[in-house]
């Protein structure tokens, strides 16, 4: 069965870091531009981070500019958001999903029928 499966959640404090994985099964990651989507209780599943499968440009929203890192390693089929200085609002399920509709620049959305969504990894930062 092809699917996505995320990891690496948990819970932290303000200012700590975590890194998020995930790996794909069952078809080829790097086939598919990737993106990383978060929801928190009562609130809009907003993006995160991006990255283009051609070309390996990426996309951060605002308020995690220069604190979050999305990766790929295609040898494992797996991509990654590595989350440095964490900050309580950052507290949500952390999701990925293939493909997403992105430009290579500065706009990423997700597809609410797209191919593969993971289960999601919850991440809890604590003040």
């Amino acid at each position: 069965e092809a699917q996505l499966v995320e990891s690496g959640g948990g819970l932290v404090q303000a200012g700590g870091s975590l890194r998020l994985s995930c790996a794909a099964s069952g078809f080829t990651l790097s086939d598919y531009d990737i993106g990383w989507f978060r929801q928190a209780p009562g609130q809009e599943r907003e993006g995160v981070s991006c990255i283009s499968s051609s070309d390996g440009s990426t996309y951060y929203t605002d308020s995690v500019e220069g604190r979050f890192t999305i990766s790929s390693d295609n040898a494992k089929n797996t991509v990654y958001l590595q989350m440095n200085s964490l900050k309580p609002e950052n507290t949500a399920v952390y999701y990925c999903t293939a493909p997403v509709d992105y430009d290579g620049d500065d706009n990423c959305n997700s597809y609410r029928d797209a191919e593969y969504w993971g289960e999601g990894t919850q991440v809890t930062v604590s003040a």
